[in-house]
């Protein structure tokens, strides 16, 4: 399968309860009548991440497509097309953003809805192969992740490689996934020393001047 990730920002001057209200209520409904979709989340930024200021995002969401072909051909049917008009109602469209991905589990376990979600928006190292990129973070980097005693899930997604045939760089190489028990335990893994090899090993393949994160909880929506 392939997952969609919207990067979310409320339109400007919207309150923030409202935009979650709305998002959550009459625009996920709209998005449920779609037909096809696999899987449906919602992630919405933590209340903590507005106290010193607007964060990067007020959440993301993710969407579960067979393959890129039925995705296209969902996007074509009247119900997705009032899903990407309602947008427009909630949404700030120039600072959001949309990823096209594959998801790479590397740890799996049991998540509950009380759990928080880091969420990490990451670049490649600078010069970087973009194969060389997805190939480390996956084999090398991830396996180090997986070991952090206090994660109970662990998720990569790497953008597609038909995101960069247009020559552009695209905002993001990458989305990194993991769940905790709460805010507490985040703290708690980066007293660890297989967080600290995690952090030692970042320079390697991912720019670490420009790694952006928001916390978030987790609504599956299907």
């Amino acid at each position: 399968m392939v997952k969609a990730i919207y990067l979310i920002k409320r339109k400007r001057g919207m309150e923030l309860e409202a935009f979650r209200n709305y998002w959550i209520t009459t625009h996920a409904g709209l998005a449920l009548k779609v037909p096809g979709l696999r899987k449906y989340v919602q992630s919405h930024t933590l209340l903590s991440g507005y106290k010193k200021g607007e964060p990067l995002f007020d959440g993301i969401a993710e969407v579960w497509y067979d393959d890129t072909d039925a995705m296209r051909k969902i996007a074509e049917l009247p119900q997705a097309r009032a899903v990407n008009a309602d947008g427009h109602v909630f949404m700030d469209m120039r600072a959001s953003g949309f990823l096209l991905t594959r998801e790479h589990v590397i740890k799996d376990g049991t998540v509950t809805p009380s759990m928080v979600k880091y969420v990490a928006f990451a670049r490649r190292k600078p010069g970087m192969d973009v194969a060389a990129y997805q190939t480390y973070w996956k084999e090398h980097h991830g396996p180090l992740a997986a070991k952090i005693p206090v994660v109970h899930r662990y998720v990569q997604s790497h953008l597609l490689l038909s995101g960069y045939r247009s020559g552009t760089a695209p905002v993001y190489d990458g989305i990194a996934e993991t769940w905790f028990d709460d805010t507490n335990a985040m703290r708690v893994s980066q007293t660890t020393p297989e967080y600290q090899a995690v952090r030692a090993d970042e320079p390697n393949f991912i720019d670490p001047g420009n790694l952006a994160f928001i916390i978030t909880t987790e609504h599956v929506m299907l």
